[in-house]
């Protein structure tokens, strides 16, 4: 199997090695790896506005400090990754993105167009990918 890719992309190698790697090296270290909201809130660009840089700094303090090792989790319907219920110095309305929207159904609109760009653009790294990194990708 040719895990080179065309010229014109910049990685060296198929995107499944560094996915494989990361995976090992995450199992071996045993690491928790925390996706942290620093983006946008509340609606698209030009509506929402930037997560507060003291909820960005409580939520990676709490991440580091092992206090979110072991807390209740809602998972999320489309992107299927884990959210804690509360994060100390955090309101628990910004946790979930779906609820800083004031329109529910735009949020849930823009989320599935998201899901549906990556699921396309992960059609040309499919072949040669483990099935459960493909799994692990957005659901419609």
């Amino acid at each position: 199997m040719n895990y080179l890719l065309p010229k014109q992309n910049v990685m060296p190698m198929h995107p499944s090695v560094y996915a494989k790697l990361l995976g090992e090296k995450i199992e071996k270290h045993n690491a928790n790896i925390w996706l942290i909201n620093t983006g946008w809130s509340g609606g698209p660009y030009g509506v929402g506005e930037r997560m507060k840089i003291i909820y960005t700094r409580a939520m990676l303090n709490e991440a580091l400090a092992g206090n979110l090792d072991d807390v209740d989790v809602t998972i999320d319907p489309i992107f299927g990754v884990k959210i804690p219920i509360a994060v100390n110095g955090v309101p628990t309305e910004v946790l979930v993105p779906q609820n800083t929207w004031s329109d529910k159904n735009d949020y849930t609109t823009m989320a599935k167009k998201l899901a549906s760009m990556f699921i396309e653009n992960f059609k040309k790294f499919e072949e040669g990918t483990a099935i459960e990194i493909i799994e692990a990708g957005p659901k419609l």
